[in-house]
């Protein structure tokens, strides 16, 4: 069906439908109009006419006035209203083409962006907000699915490539076993469990975080103290931190910082930007927690003096395995999606995840904000 026309068997277009409706508006306004006039306007006049005159009219010329008025008022309606109508007709016309071109142009951009073609764009109309409002909303969806798709492609190169590493293992350990080069000993069993354990943790991370940015956490919230829980993440990282030679403190000063959430989903936090802090500070480093009580809710912050970020960095590093340093592998890195799944957790919470560092080597501060 071409714009603005219909074809048989097909109904009319949108540009058609609205001339017709704005048309038929049109001239049941007319009608009114002339009914009316025909109605009210001879009273009227007949009025101004006695109180003229007098009631010394006589009928004859009365009767020859009523026809004069009545014909003039007919003529000049039957002139103005055809008038009226063609001005009128040829404004909505106007007025409903450049309606529905707009809307074809939305509902052709739509198709193609069906279509997987996510470039493309719609011009804002100058006809009206709402239309503009219609423009700027499928202008901003197509935007966030263009940035889905480029994430989503993204996301399968990097999950391939964390994955070809245990995998490559596992075959290389097996086919040395099936040719003799290793014997089926326990050392060589424990490199497969080894293997097939970083493969089970890597599925895991990434269901964790699927959950997480899908809003798909089982959330119990209730009222807590964030310092109390804060001091508890501390003490169960504290061996670890002990092994690595890395001071650990916590520092909780000023009024309870008590916010409503989770405290299962706020630990995990903790707990991935504290093993965070512990793989990029080196032995003789330190990471200190600082919770206070802010004007709009509570802060949580971690703070350490290990390798930094350089600053344009501070929101890649949230992304799925991310790593500032390319040389750094899986196993001294992590899986690279502690901080993925920690800004998700927190955003459920309807809080904000920041990290900030002057440079490499001068530390990094990790900032939750929760309300």
């Amino acid at each position: 069906m071409s714009r603005g026309r219909s074809v048989r068997g097909a109904p009319l277009g949108f540009t058609w439908r609205l001339f017709v409706s704005l048309g038929l508006v049109v001239l049941a306004c007319g009608v009114t109009l002339l009914a009316v006039a025909l109605l009210v306007a001879p009273q009227i006049f007949q009025g101004h006419l006695r109180a003229a005159l007098g009631a010394s009219v006589e009928p004859e010329v009365q009767r020859h006035v009523d026809e004069a008025f009545a014909d003039a008022m007919i003529s000049s309606m039957g002139i103005a209203l055809p008038v009226a109508l063609l001005v009128a007709f040829a404004v909505t016309w106007v007025v409903a083409q450049r309606l529905g071109r707009s809307v074809v142009a939305v509902a052709a951009a739509t198709d193609r962006l069906a279509r997987g073609d996510l470039a493309v764009r719609v011009e804002v109309p100058a006809v009206g907000p709402e239309l503009a409002l219609l423009a700027d909303a499928f202008n901003a969806l197509a935007g966030r699915l263009a940035d889905s798709e480029s994430m989503r492609s993204r996301l399968i190169g990097d999950l391939a490539h964390e994955l070809r590493t245990p995998l490559a293992s596992i075959e290389a350990t097996v086919e040395a076993v099936v040719d003799g080069v290793l014997p089926a000993d326990s050392a060589t069993l424990a490199t497969l469990v080894d293997q097939t354990g970083r493969l089970k943790h890597l599925v895991a991370d990434m269901a964790a975080v699927s959950r997480a940015e899908e809003r798909q956490l089982d959330l119990h919230p209730r009222s807590i103290d964030l310092g109390a829980l804060s001091r508890e993440a501390v003490a169960a990282a504290g061996a670890r931190y002990v092994a690595a030679g890395v001071g650990l403190d916590v520092e909780a000063a000023g009024p309870a910082a008590v916010v409503r959430a989770d405290p299962q989903r706020l630990t995990e936090v903790l707990a991935n930007l504290l093993d965070n802090a512990l793989r990029h500070t080196p032995r003789g480093g330190a990471v200190r927690v600082v919770v206070r009580a802010g004007p709009r809710g509570a802060v949580v912050e971690v703070v350490d003096t290990g390798e930094g970020f350089d600053p344009s960095e501070s929101e890649h590093i949230f992304e799925r395995f991310y790593r500032a340093d390319s040389s750094r592998t899986r196993s001294t890195a992590g899986s690279g999606i502690g901080l993925t799944i920690a800004r998700a957790m927190v955003a459920a919470h309807s809080g904000t995840l920041t990290a900030t560092s002057a440079g490499p080597g001068t530390g990094a501060t990790f900032r939750v904000e929760l309300p």
